[in-house]
């Protein structure tokens, strides 16, 4: 097989275009890189950011999703504590049908069964270990599993299965979510194999006003460029 053949047979053995993950930036990771993190590190910038490997993420799509399908859907419980995580993660309930907790988690949300609003999840999907930490905690504490979207600069030791990913990017969001949801529920038999989500990526994206846009994408566009040319 020539190296022609194999680059194209890896292109579509992925779950979207790959110039779909990196031009949303789902590769970038911060300028910290822990231990947990380091095996799904591609490498690092000449800026320091480190470069997330693209290949790992859809793999670890695949197997998230296959875990999740096992559950109940109103057993599934999405945390999503950061503003960019909002809309990815309701667009995500909406298809799947999980439970959604947006904003502050509030403590004893699991281990309080007293609290009027408490949940009893069988498995919990958080957006960031970090802020997301106290559902994290209580999840962990009462052995519930815990999935999370983790960048390089996330701990491992409370998760039981990680998506390394851009967990701060708005479009990276988006296409996680949508990914992921689209999987699930092909994993679920609610949609063919080769069946699409009938909405865009676009509509799991926050809205942001014209003066944000035009922020984002002078910072954006740096670093998906970059990231594209190292992953070549």
């Amino acid at each position: 097989m020539s190296e022609n053949t194999e680059e194209t047979k890896n292109e579509e053995d992925l779950l979207i275009p790959r110039e779909s993950y990196l031009s949303a930036g789902v590769h970038i990771g911060t300028k910290i890189k822990t231990g947990d993190m380091e095996k799904f590190i591609y490498r690092v910038r000449p800026d320091g950011l480190f470069v997330l490997d693209i290949k790992k993420t859809d793999e670890r799509i695949r197997v998230a999703a296959k875990f999740l399908s096992r559950f109940d859907p109103e057993k599934i419980l999405v945390v999503a504590g950061r503003l960019y995580a909002k809309v990815p993660a309701e667009k995500f309930c909406e298809y799947t049908k999980a439970k959604l907790i947006t904003g502050r988690f509030v403590p004893g949300t699991l281990s309080n069964p007293l609290y009027p609003n408490s949940l009893e999840p069988d498995v919990v999907l958080v957006s960031d270990p970090k802020a997301d930490s106290q559902a994290v905690r209580e999840a962990s504490s009462l052995g519930i599993p815990v999935v999370a979207l983790c960048s390089t600069d996330n701990e491992l030791s409370k998760i039981d299965l990680a998506i390394p990913t851009n967990n701060k990017g708005r479009r990276a969001l988006a296409v996680i979510y949508w990914v992921l949801a689209r999987q699930l529920l092909r994993e679920r038999g609610d949609l063919a194999p080769d069946e699409d989500l009938p909405v865009p990526i676009e509509s799991f994206e926050m809205k942001l006003t014209e003066e944000q846009v035009e922020t984002e994408s002078k910072e954006e566009t740096t670093d998906s460029s970059e990231g594209k040319e190292e992953l070549e």
